[in-house]
């Protein structure tokens, strides 16, 4: 079968060369070899011309095309010559083309951050932007609002948890592209045998296909600036997601796992906390967000040939017509249902658009109050329940939503409630019931430590994969404390059967209190701080320490001034900054006769348009036929992309580039140095959260306490300030200056040259406190620590013979070594001894190297490392299952 690969983008740099009347958009490939020219027309005012030949051209013909450029523009006088050609600026992607009053502008990314790597796909971060003003000074036409618009545009922060990639499509789940690009290559593959060509992928020159997907415009937040330049090549502009990524390296013994954390929210119904409640007359609910939890075996750099599991989990507004009236001031504004809806026409849409897009079951685990003195919660889950109730009886039995209602609030107060277990149980039945989905088939390992709850994981199994169906959908009032404690349990559940799905955990469970559930528990606290500064204007209230009731009392007085800044955010700016989301996603188009921005009263009418048709032919029918006959799996999968691009090429041609992650990742015609290698300042189980005393189980599934772990001992030597300040935060933080400086580009150059981006993680850096006094290192007084603490042997004890002998060697040697300084700085004379190098290689040159001489037993080891890797594994011979059943009974008795 043809083989389908992700195409990669082969416009990654950018520079815009200036003209009187034109500018000139340069685009290259990381190397260098490839070039497109976008020209645009700044002699029209309001609507420029732009233009894309379609062409590629090499060094040279680029090189040619802008000195002619600059000749024929080019302005002589009296005394100098005034170049026709000059850069402006420098970028990696075009945004896309937004207009407000006056003409057109062209938002471009002019730095970017990698902050995470999955199986050779590399993810940036919007680091900075820029907007450059097409028409020229001449033609302008002037409004006197246009300023005012521009600023509001620019109150939404692309510098702030805005991402994207060049070859990996974000928008969609990695089920979701793996089955794309399978299904794409079957295709192709039945195509070129109907056409009569069966040497087609078997021959001397094996074909493939280079493909893109369609994205999922709901996740796209440049969409509306896109509409200006859909005719352009598809290379030309970026898709970035907004929401949170993060990633962190969990070692088992050596063997790199990546953790990655994946979070896209929708720009439907996007807006603050208190100013978007409920769902929108489309189904569209309030802060949503998908959330991706993907597990990927890093000692194989793809993620076609090695290992990767992903877990899908939802977050979003109640899908009811419901809302809180912020005009008095009141900590708790009163929940009103704004809309009686007795044929749950608005949950059935909802609920229809998530069956298309997961599949069944969808799990609902509500965690809103039930039981309140006085209503406020309690009136939400009870509608919930009532619309869930009207629609599942239209429902097939095996495809019914389940919910499931549970008082996370009220069982936290009680002393002798454990909230983590009782949550614990909820994600073992949600787990079991939707899966999850890895990229290989069920491995041996199964069978020799077989559990009772590896037999009940649901999903859908398949001759190449398992595949995850279904949902869980959590949610609270705000979708922020409550739901993100509840995910970082259900995602640590999927994540011991996913370690135990890929070979690297013998049984489908860790506790709380290990390396691997504290690096998960990190990434959890940051993507929910993310995502509540975005919604809710703060960071999280209550965390996961504070459900277990293990937070210091110092959290109490945090707790109190988050609440405050979430009230004063919801309070004073969330207008604000609605605008700004309503003007950047274009909700609002701005129009010289029509009202402005800033004179509307509210923005209902924009978010649920007058007189729209009904979506359903019928309360009863009320989801999507085509999605009903596809279920349990998702029919957004199981539905060919007839919108795909499609490249076909060989093998060996010079369009390989377009699909070789390699180059793409590795960069080898670029100088990079180890010291700023992504995969080596990450967020590491080993380095930051193992002890570093000799002797300690390195093993991220033991149980240690707290303040053993590796990063606790760092942060108790600073301050307590100083210890907030430390704490990894992906939010909206900006980078320190140190690193600031690396990532920034050069606006005066050609973007060719010099190191494009940094590739250390803001996670991993995090900002420095201001005029933080020092604190003196601690010095232990009247006490001595045990040499065999310090050094790993007991220095008091004799010495073995062996070591005896050693040591008289290397101090005869290093006599002897003095001795040859002296003698050459003196007279030059010849030492008594001569040195001989225990590798003695041929002596090699820049040119050529001689590769030294490998054993047959290496070599064939290497071969079946490499077949292993490709997933053709080789029976095991008697004597190795013998050792591996004994390693076995040893670990698990």
């Amino acid at each position: 079968m043809v083989s389908a690969l992700p195409l990669i983008s082969c416009i990654q740099k950018l520079v815009l060369y200036e003209t009187k009347a034109r500018f000139y958009l340069v685009g290259s490939n990381n190397a260098g070899t490839k070039f497109r020219i976008l020209k645009i027309d700044r002699t029209e005012p309001l609507d420029p011309v732009i233009t894309d030949d379609q062409h590629v051209y090499s060094n040279r013909e680029i090189q040619d095309l802008l000195g002619r450029l600059d000749g024929g523009n080019r302005a002589r006088n009296s005394q100098k010559t005034i170049p026709g050609l000059s850069p402006s600026l420098s970028a990696y992607g075009i945004l896309g083309f937004v207009r407000f009053l006056e003409g057109y502008y062209a938002v471009l990314v002019t730095r970017r951050r990698r902050v995470a790597e999955l199986g050779g796909h590399a993810v940036y971060r919007v680091e900075d932007t820029s907007m450059v003003y097409l028409p020229s000074d001449t033609t302008r036409v002037q409004h006197p609002e246009e300023h005012r618009y521009v600023k509001i545009f620019q109150n939404v922060d692309l510098s702030s948890n805005f991402y994207f990639s060049y070859s990996y499509d974000l928008t969609h789940s990695l089920q979701h592209n793996v089955r794309q690009l399978a299904a794409l290559g079957k295709t192709f593959t039945q195509q070129v045998r109907l056409s009569g060509d069966q040497d087609a992928g078997t021959g001397v020159d094996p074909v493939v296909i280079g493909a893109r997907g369609s994205p999922c415009w709901k996740f796209v937040w440049n969409k509306q600036m896109l509409t200006h330049g859909s005719y352009l090549h598809y290379d030309w502009c970026l898709h970035i997601i907004h929401g949170f990524c993060a990633q962190s390296k969990l070692v088992i013994y050596g063997r790199p796992v990546y953790v990655t954390l994946l979070a896209r929210r929708s720009c439907c119904f996007a807006g603050t906390r208190f100013l978007k409640r409920g769902a929108n007359s489309q189904g569209e609910v309030a802060n949503e967000v998908e959330t991706e939890q993907l597990v990927h075996d890093a000692s194989v750099s793809s993620l076609a040939h090695g290992m990767c599991s992903s877990f899908v989990q939802h977050r979003g507004s109640l899908p009811l017509h419901w809302s809180q009236d912020t005009s008095s001031m009141i900590p708790k504004p009163p929940i009103t249902l704004d809309q009686a809806d007795p044929f749950a026409y608005i949950p059935g849409l909802h609920f229809s658009h998530m069956l298309q897009r997961f599949g069944s079951p969808l799990i609902i685990l509500n965690l809103v109050k039930r039981h309140e003195c006085r209503r406020h919660e309690s009136l939400l889950s009870g509608e919930l329940g009532t619309a869930v109730s009207f629609l599942n009886q239209f429902l097939p039995p095996e495809h019914r939503i389940v919910v499931i209602s549970w008082d996370m609030a009220r069982h936290s107060k009680r002393k002798q409630c454990n909230v983590l277990d009782k949550l614990h149980e909820i994600a073992e039945r949600v787990v079991r019931k939707t899966g999850f989905f890895v990229n290989r088939q069920d491995l041996d390992h199964s069978c020799l430590h077989v559990d009772e709850r590896w037999t009940e994981i649901g999903g859908v199994i398949t001759e190449t994969s398992r595949l995850q169906t279904g949902v869980v959908r959590t949610n609270c009032v705000d979708c922020l404390d409550r739901t993100n404690t509840a995910q970082f349990v259900v995602g640590k559940c999927a994540l011991a059967y996913q370690l135990y799905a890929l070979g690297l955990l013998h049984v489908p469970t860790f506790e709380l209190d290990t390396d691997a559930a504290r690096l998960l528990e990190e990434l959890y606290e940051d993507h929910g701080d993310t995502l509540a500064l975005q919604y809710g204007g703060s960071h999280l209230v209550h965390r996961v320490r504070t459900y277990r009731k293990i937070a210091p009392w110092t959290s109490h007085s945090r707790d109190i001034l988050q609440t405050l800044s979430r009230y004063y955010n919801n309070t004073f700016s969330d207008a604000e900054k609605q605008d700004a989301i309503n003007l950047f996603l274009g909700v609002f188009r701005p129009s010289s006769t029509g009202l402005q921005l800033w004179d509307l009263t509210t923005d209902y009418y924009l978010h649920h348009p007058p007189h729209l048709p009904l979506s359903t032919p019928s309360f009863t029918c009320w989801w999507s036929p085509k999605a009903l006959s596809s279920l349990p799996l998702p029919y957004d999968e199981e539905e060919m992309d007839k919108k795909a691009i499609i490249k076909v090429m060989v093998k060996g041609e010079e369009h390989g580039e377009d699909i070789d992650l390699y180059s793409e990742f590795v960069k080898p015609h670029q100088l990079t140095s180890f010291d700023k290698a992504f995969p080596l300042v990450m967020t590491s189980s080993s380095k930051d959260f193992t002890p570093k005393t000799p002797g300690v189980n390195a093993s991220p599934f033991v149980v240690r306490k707290f303040e053993d772990s590796g990063k606790q001992v760092a942060i108790s030597s600073r301050s307590t300030d100083e210890a907030c300040v430390h704490r990894k935060t992906a939010a909206s933080a900006p980078p320190c200056p140190a690193e600031e400086g690396d990532s920034s580009s050069d606006d005066e150059g050609s973007g060719s040259e010099g190191e494009d981006e940094s590739s250390v993680s803001l996670r991993c850096s995090p900002a420095r406190a201001p005029a933080i006094h020092q604190v003196p290192p601690t010095t232990i007084k009247g006490t001595e620590l045990p040499s065999r603490h310090l050094y790993g042997v007991d220095l008091s004890l004799p010495l073995a013979h062996d070591d005896q002998i050693t040591y008289s060697r290397y101090s005869v040697l290093g006599r002897q070594k003095a001795k040859m300084e002296q003698q050459d700085v003196l007279g030059n004379s010849k030492p008594d001894f001569v040195l001989y190098p225990v590798s003695n290689f041929p002596q090699d040159s820049v040119f050529e190297a001689q590769c030294p001489f490998v054993s047959s037993l290496s070599s064939s080891i290497y071969h079946a490392h490499v077949q292993a890797a490709m997933g053709n594994l080789q029976p095991l011979s008697p004597a190795d299952l013998l050792a591996f059943c004994r390693h076995t009974k040893q670990i698990c008795p």
